[in-house]
């Protein structure tokens, strides 16, 4: 298995488990959120400010400027972009080296757009309506019920928001990806065999 797999999602599709399933299928590395703990320290930007710009984009130079100095130095080549810009940046170069070190899944993070280059990449996608959501989120995060479809549909426009910020191309698009899955019509499982298969096809025909 020579494949990286990188996993966008809608919030309660089942995106990071279908993902950690995958892995462990595999036998291979998979990062979520360890990826902001990996860049953190390779990048010397407090892992704090990681969390704080995670899938979230910001226009705010104000808080860049006043952030940058605490949390970067006070060298001048450091005020020559803003800070949001910097950690994405920095996490997008992780996303590179952890891919050079071979097959891995990794979710979110625009990891399709960083590693467009990288032949040996399957793009997933992975949506449900929000019947099958909702019991998910609700049961997962401890969402209320009542309120759980106008959260789905914030943190979704978040993620769109950061990846059509810092890429350009669309979130959900289905051109940027290989494979799109409706994880309520295969259920959990059902969608890490079809992407098994579908790996598989891909490394049949490589």
């Amino acid at each position: 298995m020579n494949t990286i797999i990188t996993i966008g999602r809608q919030y309660g599709s089942g995106g990071k488990e279908i993902g950690r399933k995958l892995a462990d299928h595999y036998g291979i590395p998979f990062y979520d959120k360890e990826l902001l703990k990996i860049a953190a320290k390779e990048s010397g930007i407090c892992e704090e400010m990681f969390e704080s710009y995670d899938e979230k984009p910001t226009n705010s130079f104000l808080y860049s400027l006043v952030m940058d100095p605490y949390s970067l130095g006070y060298h001048a080549s450091n005020f020559d972009m803003p800070l949001n810009q910097k950690v994405f940046l920095a996490a997008f170069d992780t996303i590179k080296k952890l891919a050079d070190e071979g097959p891995c899944v990794i979710v979110g993070r625009c990891a399709d757009y960083a590693l467009k280059k990288y032949d040996n990449r399957m793009n997933v996608f992975i949506h449900a309506p929000i019947s099958f959501k909702e019991s998910r989120i609700h049961d997962q995060y401890q969402i209320p019920l009542d309120k759980v479809k106008t959260h789905s549909i914030q943190m979704d426009k978040q993620r769109a928001s950061y990846y059509n910020y810092y890429t350009s191309q669309k979130w959900g698009d289905v051109k940027n990806y290989d494979l799109c899955v409706d994880s309520s019509v295969f259920g959990i499982d059902g969608t890490v065999d079809l992407i098994c298969r579908a790996v598989e096809q891909k490394e049949g025909n490589a």
